[in-house]
Parts: structure tokens; sequence; C-alpha cells
């Protein structure tokens, strides 16, 4: 069988993880804090925080900027759960809009209508590795009109005195938008380290502070640390210092933060990701390219332009003419045949949670559309020659047989 997206586990994951497990210090510590200062170099932010997941990260940051019931938060109808999922946590509503067609990724003229006087964040989504349209976005929320509309109902959304871009960055480490890498493309970007990402920690996350004067990202950095670890003053480490086992409880925080083990992980993927992990993943993006580039029927997914450098996390690949039904036959062919293939994403309002809530697949047909004919081609490391060119045959097989 060949697999979807196995994480890479080598000889130099489990020697980093084993140092780890015999310096008889496994939680939050030392190998954390590297690990978020190497992240800060590599995107080139002003301070990182490792935390538990990606969603715990957007629960944070959302709630750090005092994020509540009435408020309105606007995300992308075609993403994973947990980007609206986390808005419905802070009480507040998920406004969702529909997306590109050729990309996947928010819809910057569906982001300028759906602003009212109640947002106060937007969540543009980097679909499968690649950017969404940053500069545009800022565009819309420093134009007067929005800053007109946008009402503050907490000191920090007085500091910042616009809607906050908070980038849902989980697929996309390593990519690049104009020149920058993704972590100081908006005002808060965070990342995932699930065990299927590029990046794994196993189950991680990291929230990449790139906040604007008058913001002291330091200062802020400090105050997420203490609010992940419970509101705890001091974390383990700092209390095993002589005398140091006395601390206090600023705030009732969260129990999110990322320990030394799985960090462990991080600092061997990230010191060869551009390197070796980015290579490999291009090099698998291509392969798929060159054979399905011979087929009219294959619309092959964007990842690269001028401006813009996925980082190869799924590869989205969309057939001309394909009905959701025949697409999930396909589907079925492809696996009895032994090859794992997927479907990035489900469009929310097809989740019955969201369509209790009233929304409706019909008002975003694009993120229907694109969902309906999309295939996702297994992308991993360790997948060899022989394996992508099974994929390419299995999937060329059923299409035509079924298309």
């Amino acid at each position: 069988m060949i697999p979807f997206s196995p994480p890479r586990i080598d000889q130099k994951v489990i020697d980093e993880v084993v140092d780890t497990l015999r310096s008889g210090w496994i939680t939050t510590g030392r190998k954390t804090r590297l690990f978020e200062q190497n992240l800060t170099k590599y995107c080139g932010n002003k301070k990182t925080l490792c935390v538990s997941s990606a969603t715990a990260g957007l629960e944070l940051m959302l709630r750090w900027f005092g994020v509540t019931e009435g408020d309105e938060v606007i995300v992308p109808a075609f993403t994973y759960c947990a980007t609206a999922n986390v808005i419905m946590h802070c009480g507040a509503k998920p406004v969702m809009v529909d997306i590109n067609e050729n990309d996947f990724n928010i819809s910057v003229t569906k982001i300028k209508e759906a602003i009212t006087e109640k947002t106060k964040v937007i969540m543009p989504v980097d679909i499968g590795g690649y950017p969404c349209d940053y500069d545009q976005i800022y565009e819309l929320v420093n134009r007067s009109e929005a800053k007109k509309q946008f009402k503050p109902n907490s000191e920090i959304q007085k500091k910042l005195n616009r809607i906050l871009i908070l980038s849902d960055a989980a697929h996309s480490l390593g990519a690049i938008y104009r020149g920058k890498k993704t972590g100081c493309c908006a005002d808060i970007t965070v990342f995932s380290f699930h065990a299927v990402k590029n990046l794994t920690t196993a189950e991680g996350g990291a929230i990449a502070l790139n906040l604007p004067f008058p913001f002291d990202n330091e200062d802020i950095y400090h105050y997420l640390s203490t609010l992940a670890l419970h509101g705890q003053s001091k974390d383990a480490l700092a209390k095993t210092q002589l005398g140091g086992w006395k601390y206090d409880i600023i705030e009732a925080g969260y129990k999110i933060n990322m320990p030394d083990i799985l960090a462990s992980i991080g600092l061997v993927e990230l010191f060869r990701y551009d390197n070796d992990s980015l290579v490999k993943r291009k090099s698998i993006f291509d392969y798929y390219n060159s054979e399905l580039s011979k087929y009219e029927w294959a619309i092959i997914p964007q990842h690269f332009t001028k401006e813009k450098s996925s980082s190869y996390h799924l590869y989205q690949l969309r057939i001309k003419g394909l009905d959701e039904l025949t697409r999930d036959l396909i589907i079925q062919q492809v696996n009895q045949n032994r090859v794992s293939v997927n479907v990035h994403f489900q469009p929310l309002p097809l989740f019955s949670f969201y369509k209790n809530l009233g929304y409706k697949i019909e008002d975003y047909p694009t993120a229907y559309k694109n969902y309906a004919c999309e295939i996702s081609l297994p992308v991993f490391y360790d997948i060899t020659p022989v394996q992508m060119k099974r994929v390419i045959d299995i999937l060329v097989k059923a299409v035509q047989e079924l298309l």
C-alpha cells in the first residue's frame, strides 16, 4: 500500500528524542526555547511561541485580541474545521466567504464584501502551502472606510486600531510571498506541526508574532508563555532552581505548552527543512506536474508564480468536468489498487454542525466546484520513483475509465 503522508522518522530524529529522554527533562524547557528561537530566525518574524497545536494557537490569539460574543471573524469556507471551530469557542461568529478558483485561497473581493463594524479579525488560510494575497488583504483593512467601521472593544484592539490579520499557515511553513517567508506576512501567523505536516513534532504548533509598532512582541511573547501554562508566573524549569518553588497565578490560563520531547523532533526537521525536505517535496510536485500535464483533463495545482512559492504541502489535483459522485468513484478505484489519495477539503458548510447554524453550500459556489473535482495525491519524503509512477498510472487508468 502506498500511504498518503507518513511522517519522516529516521535515525537523526530518534537520536535527538533519545537525547531528550536521557536528559531527564521532557516537558517545556531548553529545547523548546531553542526551537522557538530557530523558528524566529528561519521565518524572519519578531518572536515565536511554541504550543500544543495550531488550533490552540489560533484560539489563544483570538482570545488575546479580545474576540468574544457579538464579534465576527472572516474565514474561507474552504478550510479545515479548526479554522472556524476556534471562533465558535470564543463565542464569535465565523463569517465564511468564497475562494479563488485558481488556487483554493480566500477571495479578497469576497472579504471586502463581508467586512462590517463587527469584524475584528480576518483569518486567511494558505491552503496546501500556497500563500494568500496578503498585501491586498492589508490594503483592505487599512482603507479609511474599513478603519471607520472598526469598533474596538479592548485595549489591544484600540492599540492596533484596525482589523487583525491572523494567518492560518498550518500548511505553509517555508512558503514565500513577495520575498518574505510565511511567519512575517501577517500580524500573527500560526503554524501546525501535526504528524502529516511538512515539518512535524508529532503534535504541536507555533505562533509567529510580527505585530507592528507600538506593540512590543517580546513582552507579548512572555505574556503568552504564561497564558499557555495555566497563567503560571514560572514554568517547570524555572521552578527547579534553588528556592524557585513558589509561583503566582496571574490569570486563568490554558495548558497548551509544547514539551521538549516534541521540540526535539522539530529541531532536527527545521535544520534540514530548506535544503532537504522542501527539495524532495518540490521534486515530487515536479514529477506529478510533468506526468499529468500530458492529459487535457488535469488541472495542475498552482504552486509557483513570480510573487509566490508554495511549501509543497498538498498536491491538489483537479479534474475538468468531474462531479462529486464520479470523483468519489475514482478515489474508491484508486484505493482498491492500494494507493492512498485524499480530498482537501470538504467546505465547512457541508458539515452538519455548520449546516445547522444556517450556512449553505450554495452560497459558496467556487468552494464547492473546486472540492467536487479535487483529489490530493501522496506527497511524503520517503516516496520512491517507482511509487510515484504507480500513483500516476493507477490514477490515470481510473480517470479514463470513469470520467
